[in-house]
This record gives C-alpha cells, sequence and structure tokens, in this order.
C-alpha cells in the first residue's frame, strides 16, 4: 500500500500559561485511497492534530512525512506550497468570497498553485463541478447559492489541484441531516471511484461509521 501520510511520534504542548501536552505520542499513517474519520470528544486534541498534519502548525516534536517526504519545521515557503499543491482543505465554514462566482472560487488555489494555463484551470475547475452535479451553477455568485451548494463549492475548490489528500475539519459540522448525507455520498465517491485520500475530523457518529476507517482520539492519545 502506498502510504499519503505518515505520523511518527507526535507530542505537541501548549504553553499558555503553563505547559500542558495536548498530543501525546501519536503515530499512525494513511494510505492512498483511504477514507479516515478523526473522532473524539470536544477538547480531544483533533482539530489541533489536523493542524499539524496539514503543516499549518509546525511546533511539534516528532515526525510528519506526506507523501513519503518528511515535512520541515522551518521552512514556510516550503510548506506552503506543499499545503496548496498536496493538500486540500474542507472546513465547517466553506470561506468562499462573495465578489466572485463558483467557478472563480474554485479556480482560486490552481491559479496560485500556477502548473497550469488559465484556460487549463478553468477547464479542471468545470470538470470538478461536473463530478459534484454543480456545474449550472458555475457563473452564480458565491453567496447566491444555498448552503449545501457552498460546501459542494468548497469540495471542489480542495479538488482542484489533484490533492495527495483532503482534510475536513467537521466539513458537515452547519448542515442538515439531508446535506451532511449528501457530502458523505461525495466524499465517499471520491475515495471509491477516484482513489482519493481523506481524513475528516467528525462529531458525528453516523458519518465516522460510515468510513473506511476510524481513529479515534481521547486526552491527546490515539485509544483506537
Amino acid at each position: 500500500m502506498e502510504k499519503i501520510l505518515e505520523a511518527k511520534n507526535i507530542n505537541k504542548f501548549f504553553h499558555d500559561p503553563i505547559r500542558i501536552q495536548v498530543l501525546e505520542n501519536l503515530s499512525f499513517s494513511i494510505n492512498k485511497g483511504e477514507f479516515v474519520s478523526l473522532t473524539g470528544k470536544s477538547g480531544c486534541g483533533k482539530s489541533t492534530l489536523l493542524y499539524v498534519l496539514s503543516t499549518m502548525d509546525t511546533d511539534y516534536d516528532g515526525t510528519l512525512l506526506i507523501d513519503g517526504v518528511e515535512m520541515p519545521k522551518k521552512d514556510e515557503g516550503f510548506l506552503a506550497k506543499i499545503r496548496n499543491e498536496k493538500i486540500g482543505f474542507v472546513f465547517q465554514f466553506h470561506y468562499l468570497l462573495n465578489e466572485f462566482n463558483v467557478l472563480e472560487n474554485v479556480m482560486l488555489p490552481g491559479l496560485k498553485l500556477a502548473k497550469y494555463s488559465r484556460a487549463e484551470v478553468e477547464h479542471r475547475a468545470m470538470e470538478k463541478l461536473k463530478i459534484l452535479g454543480i456545474d449550472h451553477l458555475a457563473l452564480k455568485k458565491s453567496n447566491h447559492v444555498s448552503g449545501g451548494e457552498k460546501q459542494r463549492v468548497a469540495i471542489a475548490r480542495a479538488l482542484i489541484n489533484d490533492p495527495h489528500i483532503i482534510m475536513g475539519d467537521e466539513p458537515t459540522g452547519n448542515l442538515d441531516k439531508k446535506n451532511s448525507d449528501l457530502v458523505f455520498d461525495i466524499f465517499n465517491q471520491l475515495a471509491n471511484e477516484f482513489n482519493q485520500t481523506l481524513l475528516i475530523v467528525t462529531h458525528d457518529p453516523s458519518f465516522a461509521e460510515r468510513t473506511h476507517r476510524i481513529i479515534k482520539m481521547e486526552d491527546g492519545k490515539i485509544i483506537s
């Protein structure tokens, strides 16, 4: 199996005002095409771990490998490139830019990566919107589409650079059951049909139960 992400002995402390350990000796790996959920009570360290794994937080001890490459702690330029090229993000809030239409929002990370021409990025963005069944919304302003549609636009944007892994922080957290199920089905299709790797932090047990594997956390440790 091809390992996409590997964490080895990750420890993290907060120092404000006293030293508290928030992640304790975490080690696990995620293989290509796996759909993994990360669960646990509020405050157990799930989101903190996700920020470490996504290279946004570099203040930790231990080793993180993405696609077999060890992530440096200091080189912000390198890490920014990794985040744009190899990681797609989907958050609870979609962070779409209202002044842009749906298509332009999806194109943004592709234009930033500058690997393809603008025309090619636009073509790729339309392909992603088609996969998610929202290509008819391409020219609508992003504040004129529904909450469930916005989250699908955010997923299309996360996919634009064909990332090695998609990381989600409570992506169904403020959606109703119907739209939560829809987002789950999209993730499931991405994993099963497109061999996309996904790591999703979720509070929703019915979402987690249907993923390929659950990593359960408690008090900064992995318990199963």
